[in-house]
C-alpha cells in the first residue's frame, strides 16, 4: 500500500463545525470530510477491493464511497491529519484476511468434566426435592 499515492486519490472538504463555539464558529470551517471512491481507485488491485468492499461494507455508500469526517480540533489542518490516520488504520484493518478456523475436538478429559459437572448439578438440584417418604 503505497501512502503518497492513495493519498492523491483523497479529497478533501472543509465545512463549518456544528455544535456551541459562539460567533467565531459561524464563520470558520474547521471540520474535515474525507472522500474516498474506493471503485474508481487505481493504488488497489480487483482482489484487494473485493477484501475491501467485504469488510467495509457497513462504512460504505451504496456508491462504495468511503466518507469519513473529524472536528475534534478548532484547526482544520490537525482534522485534517487525524482523519488521514483514521483513513489508513480503516484500510490497513480492511485489508487483513481472517486466519482459516480449524476445527477441533474436545479433549477426553474436557468432556469427562463437562459429564461430572453436570451430574453434580442434577445432584444438587435433587437434594433441593422435598424428601419422598
Amino acid at each position: 500500500m503505497n501512502k503518497e499515492a492513495l493519498l492523491k486519490e483523497l479529497n478533501f472538504k472543509a465545512v463549518r463545525s456544528g455544535g456551541a463555539g459562539g460567533q467565531h464558529v459561524n464563520k470558520v470551517s474547521s471540520k474535515v470530510e474525507l472522500i474516498f471512491d474506493l471503485q474508481n481507485s487505481a493504488e488497489f488491485s480487483d482482489d484487494e477491493k473485493i477484501l475491501l468492499l467485504k469488510n467495509l461494507q457497513t462504512k460504505l455508500t451504496k456508491e462504495n464511497v468511503l466518507l469519513l469526517s473529524c472536528d475534534e480540533s478548532r484547526s482544520q489542518h490537525k482534522n485534517k491529519e487525524i482523519v488521514i490516520e483514521r483513513f489508513f488504520t480503516i484500510i490497513k484493518n480492511g485489508l487483513k484476511v481472517p486466519k482459516k478456523r480449524k476445527a477441533t475436538k474436545p479433549t477426553k478429559s474436557s468432556i469427562q468434566k463437562r459429564i461430572d459437572k453436570k451430574k453434580n448439578v442434577a445432584l444438587k438440584k435433587a437434594l433441593r426435592q422435598k424428601p419422598n417418604y
